[in-house]
């Protein structure tokens, strides 16, 4: 007789959206299964995981940050006590202005009530210029943070294969049984089902109707010579001192491609930033390429299919995925445990059903 495991949800996905998704349901009692291929190339293992507070050439705030930004410190602190392991880090950012007149809407934005909490009324750049090539002058950021999002993730994975199943693999959708009360996929049953797959889900049969717009972006693992910053900083590029002596620089954004492996014409692309940026020299040990899962409105996708009840999405976290993630992980386990209604700027009936 072929005897089912029962679970209360199958997750697809151990990238940041499955795993934070995973800590919610299992701090509220339910019994998981996670199906992950173990791939290291995905956008969640590549990707410096920043939190940065204030962005763009226009210095707005992130969107919801002074929402987002505790719950997620709170989170990951809790998380660090939990797996044992260290992972979150708060850092100012040190942001380049390049002209006086950037200068001047940064120092304008300063008189602003709303941002006394991250913008600093003087910047300390003393950590970072005998590496920089002359720039015209420097902004900080307090409320940056970065998660060191391979540590979190691999801590995370040995977590769950201790407390709850995890099985390395590839999801089989032809596999899933939707004929009865409770879903099986192959020896296990299940209440529900959550896709957490990144942008592999534009290939997943129920949800690939979503307007994913997939990035692709290709980073460099650089070495430089001297003491190694604290703070971040955000110039041509990313560059993001790592806790080995290392450093991330990051990222382009590609919108055509033709696969996801490192690119030359990203590598020399990021090359050309960072000689806009370093006059000492530097050597690069690494060159890697992911694809991140953007969304055609830039708002991550909770939600149930139109059709099938017990089977849902939580996905599209994107380059602000560390900020945004924990907040939207403990609103989707609310959601599918307690009905609790979603955020309608999440929520994936924002879309036309035609798109669905």
């Amino acid at each position: 007789m072929n005897m089912q495991r029962q679970v209360d949800f199958i997750i697809v996905g151990q990238g940041l959206a499955g795993s934070l998704l995973a800590f919610f349901l299992h701090k509220q009692g339910k019994k998981l299964l996670l199906v992950d291929p173990g791939r290291e190339d995905t956008a969640s293992r590549v990707a410096a995981g920043v939190i940065n507070p204030v962005t763009g050439r226009h210095y707005v705030k992130s969107w919801r940050i002074d929402e987002f930004l505790p719950f997620a410190r709170q989170t990951y602190r809790e998380m660090e006590s939990l797996l044992g392991a260290q992972f979150y880090s708060d850092r100012n950012v040190l942001r380049a202005l390049f002209s006086t007149v950037e200068e001047n809407n940064w120092n304008a934005k300063l008189g602003d009530p709303g941002y006394a909490a991250y913008m600093l009324p003087k910047a300390d750049p003393a950590e970072w210029p005998s590496t920089l090539q002359p720039v015209h002058a420097f902004g900080e950021l307090a409320g940056g943070a970065q998660v060191n999002l391979a540590r979190f993730l691999e801590s995370f994975r040995a977590w769950i294969a201790q407390n709850h199943t995890l099985v390395r693999d590839h999801f089989e959708y032809e596999d899933l049984d939707r004929s009865g009360e409770l879903l099986r996929y192959k020896e296990w049953s299940a209440r529900a089902i959550v896709f957490c797959e990144g942008y592999s889900a534009k290939n997943n049969p129920y949800f690939a109707g979503l307007p994913y717009e997939g990035a692709k972006g290709d980073v460099l693992h650089i070495s430089l010579p001297g003491p190694q910053p604290q703070k971040l900083l955000r110039h041509h590029l990313f560059l993001v001192p790592l806790e080995d002596g290392t450093y991330w620089a990051g990222s382009n954004y590609v919108w055509t491609y033709k696969d996801q492996l490192p690119a030359p014409e990203g590598k020399q692309w990021l090359t050309n930033q960072l000689g806009r940026i370093l006059k000492a020299p530097y050597e690069i040990l690494d060159h890697k390429a992911a694809i991140r899962p953007t969304v055609k409105d830039r708002r991550p996708l909770l939600g149930v299919h139109p059709t099938f009840s017990n089977i849902f999405i939580f996905n599209g976290l994107g380059t602000k995925g560390a900020s945004q993630g924990p907040f939207f992980a403990r609103q989707m386990a609310d959601f599918l445990n307690h009905n609790e209604a979603l955020d309608p700027e999440v929520d994936i009936r924002r879309f036309d059903a035609k798109t669905r």
